[in-house]
This record gives structure tokens, C-alpha cells and sequence, in this order.
């Protein structure tokens, strides 16, 4: 049985939206791959060390920094992404 956490649809933040162009709601596994699909697209993989994301303009507001580790993509996108339920306000971790 499939994880229905991993599965909720959940509203982007802007910066998240911008990368993924758009913003409906999405799913954590959608918005992981939206951003790999990003990152492979516009070759932001350091050519040194693949395991590194390089920030272009779109990513350096959703990051934060100039570059992070592909460990780090899972707490981005988490702290990225907020429920439903606009009343709460709250982000999903």
C-alpha cells in the first residue's frame, strides 16, 4: 500500500512554483521529480561532483544558497510545501 502522505496533493510555496511552473497542487514524489526535471534541463548538476545542484536564478530563492547536496532536495521541497487547508497556515514537514 502506497504511503498516503507521500501521496497528498499540497500547495507549493511561490519559489517551489516558479521552479515547477506551477501551482497546482502536488505531491512530494511530483515536486522531487519536478525539481530534478528542472535541474537536468538546464544541466545545474556540478560538472565536479554530481551529487551537487549549482542555483540558477529561479533556484537560488527555493535554496537559499548557491548550491546544496541532492540529500538536501527532501527538506527543500518539505519546507516548501503547505496543506490544503489555508486556514491552518502551517507547512507540512
Amino acid at each position: 500500500m502506497a504511503n498516503a502522505a507521500l501521496n497528498q496533493k499540497l500547495n507549493p510555496s511561490r519559489e517551489l512554483a516558479e521552479v515547477l511552473g506551477s501551482s497546482t497542487p502536488v505531491s512530494r514524489a511530483e515536486a522531487v521529480k519536478g525539481l530534478w526535471d528542472y535541474v537536468k534541463q538546464n544541466d545545474l548538476q556540478n560538472p565536479k561532483n554530481r551529487r551537487e545542484i549549482l542555483a540558477d536564478d529561479k533556484l537560488r530563492p527555493l535554496f537559499g544558497k548557491e548550491k546544496i547536496s541532492m540529500f538536501e532536495v527532501g527538506g527543500i521541497i518539505n519546507s516548501n510545501l503547505e496543506t490544503n487547508n489555508k486556514s491552518s497556515g502551517k507547512k507540512v514537514a
